[in-house]
């Protein structure tokens, strides 16, 4: 062994290559934020069509959310390389409509489709979905970024594109799914992220669709993030 200079690799072996990483990944959290920043004005809303039925078997999903991508490619199997805390960054509240506000989203299969998406954006794009709840024609989630995230514009457009091809085929209907735009705010520093949530969770109740925001079933929370 003492033939060899140190740091010299050893004849026949390759030192290893640096590590990939599926999508874009940002230097700092501030492209991030640019990318997504809200206009004034409040949501976007339009008229609609009714929902279809229907229903993808479970292991049909996990198929095409493993193998499809926001461009109906093959999805990469790599990851961001690294995740760095996103405790230090807002956190961002979000609604996205249906397009002309077809009540299509108070389902299992939508129920579904969503979580799945969003469980694997927290290592695919760098986005942590926290709680959200589906109403008949929009849904809520709050996310927060890490810093190597996906800008917001690319984020949404991934699974919005992704879950419609997925819903289209769940549901029966004809795309487009979502409107073209969507809302998004950051929660102000001081701002309670669980006074926020208290009164999204209330949404049906107020639409008389249930008495108990506990019963609702199309709700969720994915990560915690509130710290």
């Amino acid at each position: 062994m003492g033939d060899l200079e140190p740091g010299r690799p050893r004849p026949g072996r390759q030192r290893p290559g640096p590590a990939t990483a599926r999508g874009r990944a940002v230097s700092n959290g501030s492209e991030a934020m640019e990318s997504g920043r809200p206009r004034p004005g409040g949501q976007r809303s339009g008229k609609g069509n009714g929902p279809g039925s229907g229903r993808l078997q479970g292991a049909k999903l996990n198929e095409e959310l493993v193998n499809l991508n926001d461009s109906g490619k093959p999805a990469s199997r790599g990851h961001l390389a690294h995740l760095s805390s996103y405790r230090d960054l807002p956190i961002v509240f979000f609604t996205v409509t249906t397009h002309n506000r077809s009540k299509l989203l108070n389902s299992s299969a939508v129920h579904e489709i969503l979580g799945s998406i969003w469980k694997q954006s927290s290592h695919r794009n760098g986005w942590f979905v926290g709680d959200y709840l589906l109403m008949p024609e929009h849904v809520h989630l709050f996310a927060r970024p890490c810093r190597e995230a996906e800008p917001m514009k690319e984020w949404i457009k991934m699974w919005k594109s992704l879950s419609s091809r997925l819903l289209t085929k769940a549901l029966m209907v004809k795309p487009p799914v979502w409107q073209a735009d969507y809302f998004d705010r950051y929660l102000r520093s001081g701002e309670s992220y669980a006074e926020k949530w208290a009164y999204v969770e209330r949404n049906p109740v107020r639409a008389g669709l249930v008495l108990d925001p506990q019963a609702w079933p199309y709700r969720g929370r994915i990560h915690n993030l509130a710290f």
